[in-house]
């Protein structure tokens, strides 16, 4: 299993896909690039003619720097709780094994996943760009069997020592062909999620 894996301390290489498995909304759904505005301007009180309710701050996580990450017209942009769970949980345990941790997106807008990342953290604090091995962000077009394809090639590991989260069912049965443990996260990566993979 994978918890076994984990517990013999054994090279493994930890997937994710990006839009509605790591946050939402995918990059598709907003307006223009993402920009961080700071919590005063999200809830509007920087326009005092304004009668409309300050707007609620959104769950999930937000940027290391106390602002919120929106596109043009507001939208919030976070971190699913069980993705922000699982990526502090890699970072705990990168110190004590070999674990790596990769991507395999077909996102619309790269650029603007690249910048997301930058400005969006895990629970622990880690901005999302830190998180992840930055040769191994596999972001195009191709059938997500040619990112695992790609990152055995990189890192040598085995796919059935690789473990991968997904919210599109297409790309699950994909990947699952090569023999990686997949996990199809529909609405978003659940915390559940991530325990079902460590208990598998």
């Amino acid at each position: 299993t994978i918890l076994r894996n984990f517990v013999n301390f054994t090279n493994m290489l930890v997937v994710f896909d990006l839009d509605y498995t790591i946050w939402q909304p995918e990059m598709y759904q907003i307006d223009g690039p993402p920009k961080l505005v700071s919590i005063d301007e999200f809830q509007g009180k920087q326009k005092r003619k304004s009668r409309s309710p300050p707007r609620r701050i959104p769950n999930g996580s937000n940027s290391h720097c106390g602002k919120v990450v929106t596109d043009r017209r507001g939208t919030p942009i976070t971190v699913f709780d069980g993705a922000s769970h699982a990526l502090s949980e890699i970072n705990r345990l990168k110190k004590e094994m070999d674990l790596q941790v990769a991507i395999s997106s077909r996102t619309d807008e790269p650029s603007w996943a690249y910048q997301i990342m930058n400005w969006l953290v895990a629970a622990d604090g880690t901005p999302l760009s830190k998180c992840f091995d930055p040769n191994l962000i596999e972001i195009s077009y191709s059938d997500k069997a040619r990112h695992f394809e790609s990152l055995n090639r990189k890192t040598g590991i085995p796919f059935e020592d690789m473990a991968f989260f997904d919210n599109e069912y297409w790309n699950i049965q994909s990947v699952s062909g090569l023999g990686v443990k997949c996990y199809h996260t529909p609405n978003g990566m659940t915390k559940e999620d991530w325990n079902r993979c460590l208990e598998e």
